[in-house]
Formats: C-alpha cells, sequence, structure tokens
C-alpha cells in the first residue's frame, strides 16, 4: 500500500499529507483489537476454525477497501482487514509454541519471522508496479487473492497443533511433508484455561511481561519506520520511483538477520543473542540521532540508509528472541498469550509509530529520536527485570 498512498490520498480527497498514514494505523487498530479475542479462541476451538475464519474476514475487508468510494470508508474497509488479519498473527506464534521449546523454538521463530519480513521486501515494488498499471486499487485486489490464497493453502497443508485438540482434524495429506517435534502440553480434551486466568498468568510471569512489553518499544521503532519511511524517502530525499528500493533493502537486512539468529541461536542461546543485538541497536540509534541533528535533520541519503540496515538488522535479531523468551513459560496458555502479546505489541506499535509519523517535519530527526526513546526504554526495562549481571553474561550450554 505505501508506494499509491500519494495517488490514494489525492484520488480521496484526502488533504494533510501525515493522514495517509491512516491507511497504514487504521488496519493496524483492527490487528490489534483482534488479536485480544483470537488467542483465547483458539485455546478453546483449536488453531484451524480461528485461522479460516479470520482469513474470510480479511479477504471481505479486501474486497471493500477495492469499492471504497471515500476515505473514511476505505479506513472502514481497512480496520476490518486488520480484524481479519489478526487470526493469522496469533495462531502462527501459538502452533510453534504448539510444536517446540526453547531454542529450537527460537530457531523456528526465527525463519517464520524472516517469512514475515521478506514479504515487506517485496511489497511496496510489487504496489509500485500494480499501481502503475492498474492505479491505487489493484494492490487491494492483489490481498483479496493472498487471503484466497491461503485460505486454501492452510486449509490443504496444515494440521490442528493445539495439545487439547490434536486429532480433531486430519493432518497433511500421505507423502506430505511434515516434520515436528511436539514436546508436552496438555493432553487432548483437556479443559482450557479461561481468559482471566490466562491472562493473569502472563501477568504474574515477570520474564515474560517484561520481553512482551520490551517487544512492543521494539516494534515502536518498527512502525515509526514504516509509517515515517514513504515521506522521508520520497518527500526529504525525493526518491520517487525509487522508493520500493530504499525500503526493501532495509528490509532485507531483518530478513538476513532472521536466517543469522536460526543459525546461532542454538549455540549461544536466546538472551546472549538478544541482549547483545539490544545493546548494539540502542548505539546505532543514537549515532543516527545526533548525525541526523548535526545535519540539521537531513543527513546524507547514503549515510542515513547505511544506519537504518545497520539498525534493523539487530532489530531482527532482538525481536525473534524476546518472542521465544516471552512465550517459553507459557506453554499452557499458548493461544492467549500470543494474543496479548501481538495485541500488546502491535497497539504499541501502531500507537507510538503515528505519534512519530504525526512528529514529521520534512526531515528525519523524529525519526531518529524515536528510535533512541523506544529502544533505551526496552534497554532499562530488561536490565531491571533480568538484573545486570544475567543481562551482561553469556547464556551456557
Amino acid at each position: 500500500m505505501l508506494p499509491v498512498l500519494p495517488d490514494l490520498a489525492e484520488a480521496l480527497g484526502v488533504v494533510r499529507d501525515n493522514d495517509r498514514q491512516w491507511v497504514v494505523t487504521s488496519y493496524l487498530i483492527g490487528l490489534v483489537l483482534g488479536q485480544l479475542v483470537a488467542g483465547g479462541i483458539s485455546d478453546r476451538s483449536g488453531r484451524l476454525p480461528v485461522l479460516f475464519a479470520g482469513l474470510v474476514l480479511f479477504t471481505i475487508g479486501a474486497a471493500l477497501a477495492s469499492a471504497a468510494q471515500s476515505f473514511s470508508w476505505l479506513l472502514a474497509a481497512r480496520f476490518l482487514q486488520g480484524l481479519g488479519g489478526a487470526a493469522p498473527r496469533v495462531v502462527v506464534v501459538a502452533v510453534v509454541r504448539d510444536l517446540y521449546e526453547g531454542r529450537q523454538m527460537a530457531r523456528v521463530m526465527s525463519l517464520v519471522m524472516t517469512t514475515f519480513i521478506i514479504v515487506p521486501v517485496i511489497a511496496p515494488s510489487l504496489g509500485q508496479i500494480l499501481g502503475f498499471i492498474g492505479g491505487w486499487r489493484a494492490p487491494i485486489y492483489v490481498l483479496a487473492l493472498v487471503g484466497i490464497i491461503a485460505f486454501a493453502w492452510a486449509w490443504l497443508r496444515l494440521p490442528e497443533t493445539s495439545p487439547r485438540h490434536r486429532g480433531t482434524r486430519r493432518g497433511p495429506s500421505p507423502g506430505a511433508r511434515h516434520v515436528v517435534r511436539i514436546d508436552g502440553g496438555p493432553p487432548p480434551g483437556s479443559k482450557p484455561v479461561g481468559f482471566l486466568n490466562a491472562l493473569r498468568v502472563v501477568l504474574t510471569t515477570p520474564v515474560s511481561l517484561a520481553y512482551i512489553v520490551g517487544n512492543g518499544c521494539m516494534f515502536a521503532c518498527l512502525m515509526s519506520y514504516i509509517l515515517s519511511s514513504q515521506q522521508v524517502f520520497v518527500d526529504v530525499y525525493g526518491l520517487g520511483a525509487w522508493f520500493p528500493i530504499a525500503f526493501g533493502s532495509v528490509a532485507m537486512s531483518m530478513a538476513a538477520a532472521g536466517l543469522t539468529n536460526s543459525q546461532i541461536v542454538m549455540r549461544y542461546g536466546m538472551r546472549t543473542v538478544s541482549h547483545r543485538a539490544l545493546l548494539v541497536f540502542a548505539t546505532v540509534a543514537c549515532l543516527i540521532a545526533v548525525v541526523s541533528f548535526s545535519y540539521g535533520g537531513r543527513p546524507p541519503l547514503a549515510l542515513l540508509w547505511i544506519g537504518l540496515v545497520i539498525l534493523f538488522f539487530f532489530f531482527g535479531l532482538v525481536v525473534s528472541n524476546f518472542n521465544a523468551i516471552a512465550m517459553e513459560p507459557l506453554g499452557d496458555v499458548a493461544g492467549t498469550a500470543s494474543s496479548l502479546m501481538g495485541s500488546y505489541t502491535t497497539l504499541s506499535g501502531a500507537l507510538f509509530g503515528t505519534l512519530v509519523g504525526q512528529f514529521f517535519d520534512q526531515t528525519a530527526l523524529p525519526l531518529g529520536i524515536g528510535f533512541v526513546v523506544f529502544s533505551l526504554s526496552a534497554l532499562f526495562l530488561i536490565t531491571a527485570t533480568e538484573g545486570i549481571d544475567r543481562f551482561a553474561r553469556s547464556e551456557r550450554g
């Protein structure tokens, strides 16, 4: 959607440039609210019914957005898309927790996060091409098609993984490659934990709570970049049609980090990798802010781009492991825990990212300051929870 925001705004009569960001934010609001309920339902009813219902709702929202005649209509449809998109966002994390534990979970989570990130690498370029061919509505048509394809793929390939509902649906057809290692979990048919009890478990598990909130700080950095990137690269630096290349190359560094993490986390451990990466992230964020300030908010494009590539490489190392560390003690309430974690990180990312975006002043300085504030907040929180000694030392075994 990012490359077509200017055309969309012109077609629907959007006056303020910063109001374009609501096309993304409205989706995120739906994503937050949807995640609040999707996880608990998946614990009670199984992962697959929730996934299928969400994909149907996502596709309907895309269809309505493609027919939008006003900006408010479009935002309402994007909100509906977000509600539907919440289901796969929650179910994916819960499925990984259903099947894996410890460093193996962190390794698989890294591969999942890499997939999540590769899509944004190619999406702006695809959106740019589709916009040239079919106008601003064309990317929305493709989103509806993606929803249909995802539904069909999950229907054919994904078995039920919830420990309480295994066996309620046959898995992949004979001969399909499906190799998992299942460790523990409640027995099939056992009574699910209620939402309030699951919430109590999450809130009274200090390590999980700290890493969930810390992940929210990191996602605030990501959403600040996503919501401001089009204006920074196009309005400040005049990249125009080259914007998807700049945006995608930064996202590619996150994908590279996910693949790297999947290889090194088994050797060094989740905490060692994520703690070191968070320190580097905060340091680079401070450097970007200082350099931006020294150039009056407009540092050389090459310098800013290099800083962003380095920054988001270490972002990728942080968030994959923070997800795994937070989920590890919460296996009995994996769906609800995934729901709470996803909704909180999305909400904090949307709110703080929108706040940074609204401070956009035709310079890169608000973005740099946002990186510093959010990363130092995460660093302080994790250090306070783990203790300086544990934060600094390497894991063993």
